[in-house]
């Protein structure tokens, strides 16, 4: 090997590295400023939508948590459109910004009983200022690092996205844990819910200057080098691409429609079931990052046995698990059994969760590959995003805590049905 090949392969790993770090800490950052509001869920409803019922105030900060999923699609096609045309990097850092900025406005709303109804109105559309961030979020970070990454190693490379992404609500709920552990029980309802989310500002300029030092991916660059940027290119994704956008719709509706009980629903479960809601918090972030350490496996081996092996494990694991995950969790008396439950969820999590993002960066050639990733996983994760509130809807309709299963069911069947024909990818080239 000469010296400029050698030089040439180091600056291609180093680049590959600062790319897998800065896509997977802004993933984190975001997921943390979009997810603080699920793990204080209990504790907002009553302040932005007051009622006599306690569980109508629940359903309600819950259909506010959904009710930004209905808004992504349209981030999606917003900041991809910005990736495929003028850069994935530059998308990346308008992401961050406008996530940081909502998170931090959150932070200082005023409550129902300052200015009334403007003040659930004011909620709801910093959540959908969230919620249009978010949708252009991780299929940039995805494409982005995919495309840096080297030859037969995008999945390890790309473990870093769904390592981001599930500890951004590791470390909403170690920041929640500490709040409700240093803040009076009758503070928290007072200021102390508002500092989780004004730390965000903090953690969003660590991540602005992380991103605002890579380079822009090579494949892009080639792009506008032979002037072959789409005009629209969710348009011909759709067009061109309609199975691949498809078969990411269909996977983020599985990953997340499961994934979502672990990082979101299993903690408002268990305080409703007694639980403090700080020892809550803290068993859901350690089980959640000690999970996490095991997605750089699931990468290695998604890249070795291909993405559909480990897919399809995921899925039936999940459909196996999950009424065993319900009964222990109604039956535990201590929160090591939940630890271990929260665990073993999260594994698996890990498992459907890793090789969907090389997946779908393999799917698409480089002129819309992020916007076909963004429209179809945000189309897909309407279904998934509104477990929560499917969840604690099929408990209060049906009287029966266990009914959530039925819903793990229907997503891991999904998911098994949109892995069955899919082609192997992990080995090829990445489309150019």
């Amino acid at each position: 090997m000469t010296t400029a090949q050698h030089s040439e392969k180091t600056i291609s790993l180093k680049s590959a590295r600062r790319a897998s770090l800065a896509g997977g800490v802004g993933t984190l950052i975001e997921y943390y400023d979009f997810s603080v509001y699920g793990f204080l869920a209990l504790t907002i409803g009553p302040l932005f939508f007051p009622s006599d019922n306690p569980t109508v105030s629940t359903l309600s900060a819950l259909a506010v948590f959904a009710s930004s999923y209905l808004i992504r699609p349209l981030g999606g096609w917003f900041f991809s459109r910005l990736g495929d045309r003028r850069g994935r990097r530059t998308a990346l850092v308008a992401t961050i910004v406008l996530m940081g900025v909502a998170c931090g406005v959150m932070g200082l709303l005023p409550t129902y009983e300052h200015i009334g109804v403007a003040a659930t109105i004011a909620i709801i559309v910093v959540r959908l200022a969230q919620g249009f961030a978010a949708g252009g979020e991780i299929g940039g970070a995805a494409t982005y690092i995919a495309e840096l990454a080297p030859p037969g190693k995008r999945g390890y490379y790309g473990s870093t996205v769904s390592i981001g992404s599930t500890l951004g609500f590791a470390v909403a709920a170690a920041v929640v844990g500490v709040v409700r552990l240093l803040v009076p029980a009758d503070q928290m309802a007072t200021w102390g819910w508002r500092i989780p989310f004004l730390l965000s500002l903090i953690l969003t300029a660590v991540c602005l200057r992380a991103r605002l030092r890579v380079e822009e991916s090579p494949q892009f660059q080639e792009l506008k080098a032979k002037a072959a940027i789409v005009r629209s290119p969710t348009l011909a994704a759709l067009r061109s691409h309609p199975l691949s956008v498809a078969r990411v719709a269909g996977l983020a509706i599985a990953f997340n429609g499961t994934g979502y009980f672990g990082v979101a629903y299993f903690a408002i479960f268990l305080e409703q079931e007694g639980f403090s809601a700080t020892g809550v918090a803290w068993t859901a972030a350690l089980c959640i990052a000690l999970a996490t350490l095991t997605y750089p496996l699931a990468g290695k081996l998604t890249d070795r046995y291909d993405r559909k092996p480990i897919l399809l494990a995921a899925y039936i694991a999940f459909a196996v698990i999950a009424w065993p995950v319900f009964a222990l969790l109604i039956a535990a008396t201590n929160l090591f059994v939940v630890g271990a439950v929260y665990f073993v969820f999260m594994f698996f999590t890990g498992w459907s969760q890793v090789p969907t993002w090389p997946l779908a960066t393999e799917l698409f050639p480089a002129n819309v590959r992020y916007s076909g990733i963004a429209i179809g996983y945000n189309l897909g994760v309407i279904i998934g995003g509104i477990t929560p509130l499917v969840a604690a809807a099929l408990v209060a309709g049906t009287g029966s805590k266990t009914s959530p299963v039925y819903w793990i069911l229907a997503v891991s069947l999904i998911g098994v049905i949109t892995v069955a024909r899919l082609p192997k990818t992990a080995a090829k080239p990445l489309p150019a």
